[in-house]
């Protein structure tokens, strides 16, 4: 599977700063959903989610640098604009936020994590052949990505009720 190695990690370095860079359209992305929800159960809970997708970017990046992969600082700086530019989509109001946004905004997050997730699996997969990833926090990543989405999936579901239902 690694059989080219260095373009292996060509590739793997790559993987890890488009990941690190959807981490900053996350966490950029669940800040502006918690300053549209604060003081509510919503806001509460985005409140605890910019926290933890914080703690998993610090967990990608002592990753990157087990493996010795430099950061993109221009896939960064790419992710906080597309967050940026998300902003400019339609929600049915001509300014402020909408019932729409809510429901966009959660899937968006959703999309996300799911994304977060195949990343962790990937390296658990990486961690049976690279003793580098022995000691790396894997399986709690993944553990916290799993109840973040179930969390999400509820709050989420309960959005597209108040927007589209009766």
């Amino acid at each position: 599977m690694w059989d080219d190695e260095r373009m292996s990690e060509d590739l793997l370095g790559i993987y890890l700063n488009d990941h690190l860079a959807g981490s900053v359209v996350g966490h950029e992305l669940v800040k502006r959903t918690h300053a549209s929800n604060e003081g509510t159960p919503l806001g509460d809970f985005l409140n605890l989610l910019a926290e933890e997708i914080e703690e998993d970017r610090r967990a990608l990046t002592d990753v990157m640098d087990r493996l010795g992969v430099r950061r993109n600082p221009a896939k960064q700086a790419g992710g906080w604009v597309v967050e940026k530019l998300g902003r400019l989509k339609p929600n049915g109001r001509l300014l402020g936020y909408s019932d729409l946004s809510r429901v966009l905004e959660l899937e968006g997050l959703t999309i996300g994590i799911t994304g977060k997730l195949a990343l962790w699996r990937n390296l658990q997969a990486l961690a049976q052949v690279d003793e580098r990833l022995a000691t790396a926090p894997i399986e709690e990543v993944i553990r916290r990505s799993e109840r973040q989405l179930r969390d999400l999936q509820e709050y989420r579901v309960e959005a597209a009720r108040t927007a589209f239902g009766d």
